[in-house]
């Protein structure tokens, strides 16, 4: 098992993981970073009052360096 990164980045910030979680494969690894951002995006669409675009994205990285980015852009775009 090998130990992997979870960074999150938004518009604003990088915020590192000190952690990291244990994973077997990179397809489990996968599907916890495109879970974990979709709670991302989530929070931020409740917690807005209101914005145009946002950008957020999990880096994940082991030992060795980069793995892999999940990343979600997402536009509200309003006509009144």
């Amino acid at each position: 098992m090998a130990v992997y990164y979870f960074d999150l980045r938004d518009e604003d910030a990088l915020l590192l993981d000190e952690d990291g979680l244990e994973f077997s494969n990179l397809r489990d690894v996968q599907e916890e970073a495109a879970k974990s951002l979709a709670d991302m995006a989530r929070d931020a669409v409740h917690g807005a009052r209101h914005f145009s675009t946002r950008y957020m994205a999990i880096e994940v990285r082991d030992e060795e360096g980069p793995v892999m980015q999940v990343r979600v852009n997402f536009e509200v775009t309003r006509w009144q």
